[in-house]
């Protein structure tokens, strides 16, 4: 099973910067759309905690909670996650499962305003950073480590350095796809490497290597999302409250200590194109909200913004909100009582009102 949601292409930064900041002088309030659209399509692409919206789709979630409010909903697989989150910017999606900083840069640097309706999970050591030669983060300084460049790769080792005292300055990056990450590992040259799995379960594999980071250590920085074009939701609130009502169902189902659970996670493994075992593996290391209340919780904590707050440092330090973006305000993200960045250009919108309706069980 290839898990590819974390990888931003740097050629996608030059499809989108030509629109990114286009809306700087829009006011805060949230787009129009024309009321009317009954069909929609979600896009989404391999990975642990996004499997439960294929599955939705084949056990006949999708329909029945569609079917509630008079909807039509495609639950489309994209095969490349990096095309998803692009066919998303680009209007062909109505929404796409996408990891948080991804929806930052990307469609909210791109110009489109974006609601992240859900919270899916976050990556409780799906990422690391594995070492040959270094038994600490500290004893990285000076080393050259291979990752994906401008992915979430790239945000684990910033942090993993920041909490070690040390900065980007100290380590050198060589850029290698995830495809060619475990053979790179494998040659005397590489000593060092981060990426998530599967990959990382395969370089820990390696005689002598060291886990000397993982995403357990910064737990809910790297968000799985779903996320919504901010009018269609407007425009049509039931939307909203379809998908809330499909996800939390679909969770309750696979999450169940019973023959129904394990038979619905053997379907998501199959779906995936891996093992049961694997998969299980797989969430062991993907803290899935699996509670509307939890999620809820998680929304509207302060700790949120925290969060974002780094993400947004970070991405526009490696130049991710585009060659228009003056400052890291230029993009703003609106959240549960707060406001990161400039009111006037909100391009990214947590919207805890569905995951409420969820818990209440008001949907």
């Amino acid at each position: 099973m290839s898990i590819s949601r974390r990888v931003i292409l740097g050629g996608l930064l030059a499809t989108v910067s030509a629109v990114s900041l286009a809306a700087c002088s829009q006011p805060k309030e949230a787009p129009k759309a024309p009321a009317g659209k009954t069909e929609f399509t979600i896009g989404w692409s391999i990975y642990a905690g996004w499997m439960p919206w294929p599955y939705a789709a084949q056990a006949g979630i999708v329909k029945k909670w569609a079917d509630k409010y008079g909807l039509t909903i495609n639950i489309l697989q994209i095969n490349d996650y990096v095309e998803s989150v692009n066919q998303f910017t680009a209007g062909k999606l109505d929404g796409v499962t996408v990891a948080s900083m991804d929806a930052l840069t990307i469609p909210a640097a791109g110009g489109k305003d974006t609601t992240a309706l859900i919270v899916g999970d976050y990556s409780n050591g799906n990422d690391g950073i594995v070492s040959k030669s270094a038994k600490t983060v500290a004893a990285l300084k000076g080393t050259t480590i291979n990752l994906v460049e401008l992915s979430v790769s790239h945000y684990l080792l910033a942090r993993a350095l920041e909490q070690a005292g040390l900065k980007m300055a100290d380590i050198k990056t060589v850029n290698t796809s995830d495809a060619d990450i475990v053979g790179a590992f494998a040659s005397a040259d590489v000593k060092t490497v981060a990426t998530w799995n599967p990959q990382l379960g395969e370089v820990k594999k390696t005689k002598g290597a060291t886990l000397v980071f993982d995403s357990s250590k910064i737990p809910g920085e790297i968000l799985d999302l779903l996320v919504v074009d901010t009018a269609l939701l407007a425009a049509t609130p039931d939307l909203g409250k379809a998908l809330a009502g499909i996800w939390y169902e679909t969770l309750a189902v696979m999450s169940a200590k019973t023959a129904e659970g394990a038979a619905a996670r053997a379907a998501m493994a199959s779906l995936s194109g891996t093992t049961p075992e694997d998969y299980d593996s797989q969430l062991s290391t993907t803290f899935m909200y699996y509670s509307a209340l939890d999620a809820l919780k998680a929304m509207e904590s302060p700790d949120l913004a925290t969060v974002m707050d780094r993400v947004r440092q970070f991405s526009f330090a490696q130049g991710l909100f585009g060659p228009g973006a003056s400052s890291v305000d230029a993009i703003g993200i609106s959240l549960p009582g707060k406001t990161l960045g400039s009111a006037e250009n909100i391009k990214l919108r947590f919207d805890p009102t569905y995951t409420k309706l969820a818990a209440d069980n008001a949907l």
